[in-house]
């Protein structure tokens, strides 16, 4: 395996940040963060060879599932969680996982993390099985709860990807589908949740959004197929209709949009 250097962990460009006045301490954070979009620029080869895999896995009923430990596993499990309001899509289509279970989302279980059966042992709660594909989410890219997981799915002949914020990790080497975005050390030496989450964050954002996009639930730029679970998602949908079928009448609209129950329903049936 090539060598293998954690950017992730390299000193701070910067020092004596007690010593900072907020103003300074701001506008170096920012400084830093304007960094992580020039380095997922660098990957969208990369992401766009793993869309087009997480595409045909879905066509012929698959899932994706995103596994993670700490600030990588909330972020994936948030990316899941977003997807059947704003897409339409059963609950069960996007599955985040992350070590500790889901108490952990909330509190910090780090060595959670280091346990190297139980990733396997939570896929396996949702019967997983090659028509799937595994996002494995550590910015290390040594995450042993993740990499422990991933190296399973591959002896199962289930497809895997892995991001990561290091070049050359061994989770890069496992993987069927490798994105490392290079971001760089921390503003605070060694804290991840910062540039690193911040570039996980946009390409779960990505690759979600892209595959949800491709699979037909979202027309010309809107969210056809939002679940209407509340007033802003259902007011939205009313002006969708207003504007697409001509409607003037906010109620007339609104009627339309529950009785067919999506956008997409009402706009399809409106004219037949």
């Amino acid at each position: 395996m090539p060598s293998f250097q954690k950017i992730t962990e390299s000193e701070s460009a910067y020092r004596h940040l007690e010593k900072m006045p907020v103003k300074e301490l701001l506008f170096h954070i920012n400084e830093e963060d304007k960094k992580v979009a020039f380095a997922v620029e660098k990957a969208l080869p990369q992401i766009e060879v793993l869309v087009d895999a997480v595409i045909d896995k879905l066509q012929v009923s698959g899932r994706l599932f995103y596994i993670g430990a700490g600030s990588s596993g909330r972020l994936g499990i948030m990316d899941a969680a977003e997807c059947p309001p704003s897409f339409g899509v059963p609950d069960d289509l996007v599955i985040g996982i992350i070590a500790g279970g889901e108490k952990a989302f909330k509190k910090a279980i780090e060595k959670a993390e280091d346990n190297i059966e139980q990733g396997w042992n939570d896929l396996q709660q949702h019967a997983i099985n090659k028509k799937d594909i595994v996002i494995g989410i550590a910015a290390s890219g040594t995450t042993p709860y993740v990499l422990a997981a991933l190296q399973k799915c591959k002896e199962n002949n289930i497809a895997t990807a892995g991001i990561c914020c290091n070049p050359n990790t061994p989770i890069g080497q496992l993987v069927d589908y490798p994105i490392e975005v290079i971001v760089g050390p921390e503003f605070v030496t060694g804290s991840t949740r910062m540039k690193s989450g911040t570039a996980e964050k946009l390409l779960l954002n990505m690759i979600s959004t892209a595959v949800m996009i491709r699979l037909g639930r979202v027309e010309d730029n809107r969210m056809v197929n939002m679940q209407l679970t509340n007033e802003k998602l259902m007011d939205r949908g009313i002006h969708i209709l207003m504007k697409e079928l001509n409607i003037d009448d906010y109620d007339k609209a609104k009627i339309l949009l529950l009785h067919y129950g999506t956008v997409k329903k009402a706009l399809e049936q409106y004219h037949t």
